[in-house]
């Protein structure tokens, strides 16, 4: 790929075959001869409200400067690319979740008794932060439209550090619900904006790996979490601390630390290749024809109302909001309580801060793995499969074995963190199949708002008076998990049918493409050429 040149004109004689690549009338598409039997497809293009990424390579032309790769250019580009973004996304990612789990460390560093919760309101607390993620979702994908990417996801990584040291101030139920609601708020831009990030960047046989590399931070998070806290656990019990707790010290360090991180973020990472700063000028519009593979652009800023339309009608959107509630509500249920659940496996306080921690070296290995092999073999979806499976086993064995097999249990314990497989392939897939950037952002906060529903009931599963074993909560994870399974084989067949579709368009007599269609800022769904990655 990387010898391979990559001017406009040439790139579309080569990966269209005997389709035929001709200038048309962008403005007046429904009235040209010369589009064919495309014309009804492509109604909505329109050079005037196209991407940033044709505007920009437009600009070139006129400049009569031709885009081509030299020999090991593109290879040199992306290692580029990779090693100024790929850090900075997997240091804040690692962060994000870090920020979500520090309430389960802080469950048995001694908050539950300090703050007096009783009952469920330690499950409401855990579930206040995706009531807010809810009420901020759908605005915060807007803006990630609208706004400068990296400057606003900038803002919120900032914000959210400093609440989560408001964590370490609450005396009361009532606090701690309020915190947790605009700690939500404020991470509601991460995972979404990542995704951006992801599509801007790089070619859809690269975005699944590095998907599933910001994302195995989260096990990072878990690993680097369990040690942070087992360290201020135990030196503050040796050494305690004038007016301040434990539970409180591991809430201001962590915070204070994320919004030093944003403070970086801004100063570091560009809103897309057109103002990268690491980049040449050359380089910059490289960055940009590399991803003309994508049929997709760098991003569109208007709001078009028949994509969202679309994304609300389309099986592949809902069979992707349906996996993100199913598979959540285990999520949010884990995260708040494996702390507690490795406590009831026969272990200390202590003890379960650190065995904790494997866990978290599961799932960045099985994230890698499944992202590499998922693009590797171009099947994503298949292959996280098998990340879930063991996840279903896992719950299994924690379900079914009896109270002197702790090892087991644990062992257990640590096969459910292979679970996000398939969550981070679609998402990686928000980047890869979802186009046209109104109908991206829509479906980012459909996905993310589902995320939050399932979150919100997974704590509500872990009931009290089930307490220690919550054998009804296990139960209800297993469920969860085989309705994924199937989910994800559903969301496999419709985009192979999808594609037949489209492969019978591009073969009918008459078809004729667009010069510089993928930068159109067409829909998966209206673009003959678009094919869905599996």
């Amino acid at each position: 790929m990387a010898d391979t040149i990559r001017d406009p004109e040439k790139a579309d004689a080569k990966t269209d075959g005997d389709a035929k690549i001709g200038p048309v009338d962008s403005n007046n598409t429904e009235d040209s001869p010369a589009v064919g039997s495309v014309q009804k497809v492509l109604k909505h293009a329109n050079s005037n409200d196209a991407d940033e990424a044709l505007k920009a390579l437009q600009a070139l032309a006129s400049d009569g400067e031709p885009v081509v790769f030299e020999p090991g250019e593109e290879r040199r580009l992306l290692r580029k690319i990779d090693l100024h973004l790929m850090p900075l996304l997997c240091l804040i990612y690692g962060l994000n979740y870090l920020d979500k789990t520090t309430l389960s460390y802080a469950s048995i560093m001694g908050l539950k008794t300090d703050i007096n919760l009783v009952g469920q309101e330690y499950s409401w607390v855990g579930s206040m932060f995706y009531f807010g993620y809810i009420a901020f979702e759908y605005p915060t994908n807007r803006l990630l439209q609208r706004l400068p990417l990296a400057k606003w996801s900038a803002f919120n990584v900032i914000m959210w550090g400093l609440v989560l040291c408001c964590l370490g101030a609450v005396k009361s139920f009532s606090g701690a619900m309020a915190v947790r609601f605009f700690l939500g708020l404020f991470e509601a831009a991460v995972s979404p904006g990542f995704a951006l990030f992801t599509s801007q960047w790089y070619t859809v046989r690269e975005q699944g790996f590095r998907t599933g590399i910001w994302f195995s931070f989260n096990g990072w998070g878990q690993i680097l979490g369990g040690f942070v806290a087992y360290g201020i656990a135990v030196g503050t019990k040796s050494h305690p601390l004038s007016g301040i707790l434990s539970w409180q010290l591991l809430f201001l360090v962590i915070g204070l630390f994320t919004a030093l991180c944003g403070v970086l973020f801004l100063w570091v990472m560009p809103d897309n290749q057109l103002n990268a700063k690491f980049l040449t000028p050359r380089e910059r519009l490289l960055a940009i024809e590399r991803i003309r593979v994508n049929q997709q652009g760098v991003g569109n800023k208007h709001f078009k109302f028949y994509q969202m339309k679309e994304a609300l009608l389309d099986p592949m959107v809902w069979g992707f909001v349906f996996y993100a509630l199913v598979a959540d509500i285990p999520n949010g249920g884990i995260t708040n309580f494996f702390s507690q659940l490795i406590v009831s496996f026969g272990y200390t306080n202590e003890q379960s801060l650190l065995l904790g921690t494997p866990g978290g070296a599961v799932e960045v290995v099985a994230l890698i793995v499944s992202g590499y092999l998922g693009d590797r073999y171009r099947n994503r979806l298949l292959v996280s499969t098998v990340g879930l499976t063991l996840a279903i086993l896992g719950m299994l064995l924690i379900t079914c074995l009896g109270d002197g097999a702790n090892v087991g249990k644990l062992i257990g314990y640590y096969l459910t963190q292979a679970s996000p497989t398939p969550f981070t392939a679609l998402l990686s897939l928000i980047s890869t199949n979802v186009a046209g950037w109104t109908k991206k952002t829509t479906v980012a906060a459909m996905y993310f708002i589902a995320y939050c529903v399932g979150n919100i009931i997974g704590p509500q599963v872990f009931q009290a008076k089930d307490a220690p074993d919550y054998r009804p909560a296990k139960i209800t994870i297993i469920v969860c998990y085989c309705l994924g399974l199937v989910d994800i084989l559903f969301i496999y067949a419709w985009c192979r049918a999808q594609n037949k579709k489209k492969a019978e368009i591009r073969a009918s007599p008459g078809y004729e493409r667009m010069e510089g269609q993928e930068f159109y800022d067409l829909t998966d769904r209206e673009n003959p050429e678009f094919v869905y990655n599996l």
